[in-house]
């Protein structure tokens, strides 16, 4: 077996299964429609990408394809540049949304504030078909109620 220097890193990682392929090719699909800018397809998506990502060598308009027919997923370095670019975290369009619910938010003066609503039958309920929802509903479920959540904290 011939090791490469540097490699066991790379060995230990698992690679992706078809399921998180497709899951990353939804969500990043469901960014760009509601991202920044419109783009029109694969050789789009790779010229804006590239004009952001400067710290490696410009992705092909194969690869970018890749990513949106869930045959692939970037790494690290690139999902993070998608992300800022798209307005999302790099967590949710790597995975999907984060597992946990917090018990408290933390407001911009730094002070943890309770959340207003206990978790209760109705909320996980209304969680689950949240959750059924494709993952362009889910983020515009998702905007909306940050932006009411955001009103109610100026009342």
């Amino acid at each position: 077996m011939v090791v490469i220097e540097g490699s066991e890193s790379l060995q230990n990682r698992p690679m992706p299964t078809d399921q998180e392929k497709a899951g990353f090719a939804e969500r990043l699909r469901a960014a760009l429609n509601n991202g920044p800018d419109k783009v029109k397809g694969p050789t789009d998506l790779a010229r804006l990408f590239n004009l952001r990502h400067r710290s490696s060598p410009p992705v092909s308009v194969q690869t970018v394809e890749k990513w949106l027919k869930a045959r692939a997923i970037p790494k690290a370095d690139k999902i993070e540049t998608l992300a800022d670019w798209l307005g999302v975290t790099a967590h949710w369009l790597h995975y999907g949304p984060e597992p946990t619910l917090p018990a408290a938010k933390t407001r911009k003066d730094g002070q943890r504030k309770e959340i207003k609503y206990p978790v209760s039958a109705e909320s996980l309920t209304l969680a689950e078909k949240i959750r059924a929802l494709s993952p362009r509903k889910r983020y515009l479920i998702e905007e909306l109620v940050s932006q009411l959540y955001r009103e109610s904290d100026d009342s």
